[in-house]
Formats: C-alpha cells, structure tokens, sequence
C-alpha cells in the first residue's frame, strides 16, 4: 500500500476485502484498460472477475446473498476500481444504487425477487433519471407512467442511461398523476418503476428501446445509451415500494450514496494519475538530471498529492456519516464537489508533468485526461453540488435575529 489515500479503523475484513480488489485492479485492469478504452470494448472478462469477488453484492445484506458491508467499504472499493479503470465504477455504481434503493425502499416482495440474484450479478441495474430536453432540472421530467388496470402504461424518452444495454433491471423515474390533486408540487407526483428487461440493443421488450452506445470523449467501454419507452406495460407491482408519488425521495436517496460513489472515483483516478506522475518525474531527464529534481515539479507534486490526501479524507467521512445513520447531503455533496475539481486538477499536472508524450495514446495518463471531466458533472454537476452545499449551510447556520 502506498503512504497517501490511507483509512484509519478499518478492520480486519474490510482491510481484506481491499487488499484483494487492489490485487485484481493491478493484475487484471491496468495491464487492459487503455487497450479496451481505446476500443470502447465492453470488459466482460473483469466484469465476470468482479462477480466471482462478490463485489456486485457488497452492500446487499447477508440474508439476501450479499455481504452485507458498509458504504465506507463499498466506497474504498470503488476508489479502489476507479484507479484502474474508471468506467468499471461506472458499472457496479449503477447497479449498487438500484440495489440500494431496493433495500431501503422496495417491497418485501420486490427484495426477495430481486436482491439474490443482484448479488450473484446475474440481474444486473441501471437507473434513469435525466432526459434529453434536461439535465439536472429533475422535477420538469415529462416521461409518464398512467394506470390502466392492473398496469401502468409508460411513455417517454430518457438519456444518460448507464449500463443502457447491459443491465437486465432499470429503475425509471416517470411522472404519475394518479391520486395527485392538479397543483400538486411536482416531486410529489414522480414514481420510480422497475424495468425488466433484456441485455441489448433495440428492441429488447414490447413498448422498450435501447437504440444503442453514445459515442463519448471518455468513459468509454462502458454502454451509454437512451432509453425510449413507447406504451410499455409494466405490472403494478413494479412500482418501488407498492406506492406512487415517492419516486422523486427514492431516487434522491439514490442520488446521495450514488454522490460518494462519484468522489471515490475521483479519488481513484487522482491517486492513478499522482503514481503515473511522480513515476515519470523521476524517469524522465532534462538538463542532466531527473525531471522529479527540479523544484516545478516537485512543487506540482506536492500538490498533487496534497489534493489526492483531501479528497480521500472528505470521501471517507461522508460515507461514514451515512453509515452511522445520519443525513449526510452536505458532506456528500462537499466530497463529490472537492473530490471531482481536484481529480481534474491532478490529472492536469500529471499530464503536463508528462510534455509531449501526455498527449500520445500510448501513455495511460491520456486516457485519464479525457476521464476526468465525466466527473464534473456525473451524479449532479459542480454547480448543483454548490446549491445543495449552500442551501444546506443556510439551513445549519441559520440567522437568529
């Protein structure tokens, strides 16, 4: 283990668990990342090693087949994954906050169908929230979800749907009317539906479409993709947790351990750049002299790794004020925030630490430089995270005049 990224209290499982998802990013996900990201080549085999590992279920309690462990730990574990390849994070995170949302939401009934098998990875998630006339404006989503019988029939267009192609189930946040007073506020007439369906691409269930992979400057191998819904009929007793109207709550729920995911690959991609870094500063001569010895770079280290220090300490205690219970939003918002603006800035230091070779594609630090700014605005941008961060402070440090 390296000296910086360290996590006091740890015991001794959790400190197993990580030593040997550490082990397989070094054995089996850098050595192929760049070479499958430069295909955007879905990583099949990695994904079926992280099956094996148990890592699809980390979260899900014991009494369902997972391992039942913390939000800390699944978060090591994806500051872990995002150091080899970030798009890997991408895959399990989606998949984790529907499970999550399951566990905290779902019906008895809901949980014993599908938390087992989402623990093996057999059914694997996705969640859709966003459309293609908004972003972070969730409330002005237009996809509808109208009751007919003992269905619901849903009709609309989603975008940005991580694991698009590949998962089997997807939540989808869909605008529902019924039993909601015309002037209801709009987050309360929002209902999260579970979405079976097939791996795929087109048609992959009557009335549901995945017209295929978004070509994106990054964050490549994993499948991006739309999501149209064109009079899909889904049971009534796909409707998470047996009532509508919550689905805007359950998705945020999602949202806010799905934001600690976000810093923890931002934390894992800047330690990755940190070690790429400092590796070629003391590889790389100029003027008779190892770049590494020149006071630039070492000033540029120093605050790189500064950087890669904070954010790991802001991560690790918002998912620990989640764990012990309490609300943890600002201090979520505050690790996604730092945590995203200085994987930016680290991974640009060690980029210009690199010159002219940083922008060839055989060094990793190109793939890292184009991976980099999906996390300023995955899982709410920058700004939203600031609104969230400010209006909660208003809330603590309220005026007593």
């Amino acid at each position: 283990m390296t000296r910086l990224a360290q996590t006091a209290g740890l015991n001794d499982i959790q400190r197993e668990i990580l030593a040997t998802v550490r082990d397989f990013v070094d054995k089996e996900i850098i050595p192929v990342a760049t070479q499958l990201e430069h295909r955007d080549e879905y990583p099949t085999e990695i994904v079926e090693g992280l099956k094996k590992l148990g890592l699809f279920g980390l979260m899900i309690p014991e009494e369902y087949g997972g391992l039942g462990e913390s939000l800390l730990t699944y978060a090591l574990c994806v500051e872990e994954i995002a150091r080899g390849w970030m798009s890997v994070s991408g895959i399990i995170n989606t998949h984790f906050i529907v499970a999550y949302m399951l566990k905290q939401h779902g019906t008895q009934e809901q949980k014993d169908t599908f938390l087992p098998r989402m623990a093996l990875g057999e059914v694997r998630g996705a969640f859709s929230m966003s459309e293609p006339a908004l972003g972070s404006d969730v409330s002005a989503i237009s996809s509808k979800g109208v009751k007919d019988g003992e269905e619901y029939v849903l009709n609309g267009q989603k975008m940005w749907l991580t694991n698009g192609g590949t998962s089997t189930l997807v939540a989808v946040l869909c605008r529902s009317d019924e039993g909601h007073p015309e002037g209801t506020a709009p987050h309360k007439s929002m209902t999260t539906f579970l979405v079976e369906k097939e791996p795929g691409f087109g048609e992959v269930r009557p009335g549901l479409t995945i017209p295929g992979k978004i070509d994106k400057m990054g964050y490549k191998g994993v499948d991006t993709t739309e999501l149209i819904m064109d009079d899909l009929r889904i049971p009534a007793n796909r409707v998470l947790g047996g009532t509508t109207g919550r689905g805007f709550y359950q998705m945020m729920d999602g949202v806010e351990v799905g934001r600690v995911n976000v810093a923890a690959r931002g934390c894992g991609v800047a330690q990755r750049a940190f070690e790429l870094g400092v590796s070629y500063a003391q590889q790389r001569h100029t003027f008779g002299k190892p770049i590494a010895q020149h006071q630039a770079i070492q000033f540029k280290l120093a605050e790189m790794a500064t950087k890669v220090e904070a954010a790991h300490a802001m991560m690790v205690n918002a998912a620990r004020k989640k764990d012990s219970g309490e609300r943890n939003d600002l201090e979520a918002g505050m690790a996604k925030y730092l945590a995203s603006e200085y994987c930016k800035e680290v991974v640009e230091d060690a980029f210009r630490i690199h010159g002219g070779y940083g922008f060839s594609k055989e060094y990793e630090i190109e793939r890292l430089y184009r991976e980099a700014p999906m996390l300023l605005i995955g899982e709410g941008t920058a700004e939203i995270q600031k609104m969230i961060i400010g209006r909660r402070l208003l809330e603590e440090y309220r005026f007593q005049g």
